[in-house]
């Protein structure tokens, strides 16, 4: 059943609490990237041009929790969504939430624009991560206290919650969860703005509705990072590419050398068995490019498989580069999450490269790609080949979740169509 939308509901006259995701770079407090910004601009427009009062929630950074941080305040996002906008978007108050902002909510007149105080300043917004870390998996009474409080002090200044932050849909924080409930609860109505609708509906068509053959290529440091994606994947793509740090631990399980090549060494039996499982879908580097020291950037080329005890492997070879571009070529959809090397350093960056420009060539072409955000959305959009995707999700670990098909509770939790 589908998600509503904002587009499925009234909002005239109404106050709008919605979550968008600013979690932008600052540089001299000023914004050097805004395309978060920009990419909630549509969910934002739609609510002012129709007559709402528009309360905007987000993060910014990773603040203690114990209040007002200059560093992190979220005022440098705001004043260029002011900018884009054209209209001038208010700051809420140092404590997020309480009499100030109710004041400064109550005081709105249609069309308005607030955006409250970095939520991660309350120890309640992230309060839903303390029972993964607790013994029993529940919060104490104290943290439950907590979190409540701000869910509370958050959904009385809205009728209406509106999630545009898929970068943090994975997350279950008070801000994502907590108020959606609660203004559900009220009888108000909790949907998804234009952002998210369009993130789910390509990754949910990319892996549901692929057109074949279906080819996701996967990179990164850490396959235990990805392990439960791979083998979720094996039973939807008819083909696997793995490069970036991950692959050489299933190399090592191949029997391959790896000389001293990151490997996560409790993972080389658990990769034995998922390459039994494989049945050939999972095409590894055929050939490398390495050095002796990490931070060496004197790149040596492995012209083999097995790389040499006094070499570590940086980036996919030119024959990798050809095969996996290859494979790439002749595929009608292309998931890609993780770069292929160390592509921050230019000596290691040719890899990743290479396999972006194949993916664009293959969208040229007519394939359906999705860029999982993250380190994949930074290379392309590096590169300048955002423009030849079909989608880049602004969501690394939450269309990781997705495409793993684990539960999304800030997603769940919305209304859905009838």
């Amino acid at each position: 059943m589908a998600t509503k939308t904002i587009a499925d509901i009234e909002v005239k006259g109404k106050r709008v609490l919605m979550r968008v995701d600013f979690n932008v770079p600052l540089a001299d407090g000023k914004v050097t990237d805004d395309k978060r910004i920009v990419a909630a601009l549509p969910s934002i427009t739609r609510a002012i041009e129709r007559g709402a009062k528009v309360i905007l929630l987000s993060h910014l950074g990773r603040p203690a929790g114990k209040g007002f941080e200059a560093e992190f305040s979220v005022k440098p996002a705001a004043e260029r969504l002011g900018e884009l906008l054209g209209k001038p978007v208010k700051i809420g108050p140092q404590e997020v939430v309480g009499p100030e902002a109710v004041e400064m909510v109550a005081k709105m007149e249609p069309g308005d624009v607030v955006m409250l105080e970095n939520v991660r300043f309350s120890a309640g917004e992230t309060m839903p991560d303390k029972a993964k870390k607790n013994l029993d998996g529940k919060l104490t009474p104290d943290q439950q206290a907590k979190l409540d409080a701000f869910v509370e002090d958050l959904s009385v200044l809205g009728d209406v919650y509106v999630n545009d932050a898929f970068g943090t849909c994975h997350r279950k924080h008070a801000s994502m969860y907590g108020v959606a409930k609660a203004i559900a609860a009220k009888g108000g109505p909790a949907v998804a703005g234009f952002l998210v609708e369009k993130e789910i509906r390509y990754l949910s068509e990319a892996v549901a509705k692929p057109a074949r053959p279906f080819t996701a290529i996967l990179g990164g440091a850490k396959v235990s990072d990805k392990i439960k994606l791979i083998a979720s994947l094996l039973g939807k793509v008819d083909n696997i590419l793995i490069g970036g740090a991950m692959a050489y631990t299933l190399l090592k399980a191949t029997g391959a050398s790896v000389g001293k090549s990151m490997v996560e060494a409790d993972q080389v039996e658990p990769m034995k068995a998922l390459l039994e499982k494989a049945d050939g879908k999972i095409h590894l580097p055929c050939d490398h490019i390495g050095a002796t020291e990490f931070t060496s950037d004197e790149a040596q080329a492995v012209e083999g498989v097995d790389i040499p005890d006094d070499l570590m492997g940086l980036d996919i070879g030119p024959k990798t580069v050809d095969a996996f571009s290859a494979v790439v070529a002749a595929s009608k959809t292309v998931v890609w999450n993780g770069p292929m090397g160390v592509f921050e350093r230019e000596a290691y960056a040719s890899g990743t490269k290479s396999v972006a420009e194949a993916v664009a060539k293959a969208t040229d072409a007519g394939a359906i790609s999705v860029i999982g955000g993250g380190d994949s959305a930074a290379a392309v959009e590096q590169m300048d080949l955002a423009d030849r995707m079909t989608h880049v999700s602004t969501g690394g670990g939450a269309s990781l979740t997705y495409l793993e098909g684990k539960p999304m509770p800030a997603i769940d939790v919305l209304d859905d169509k009838a």
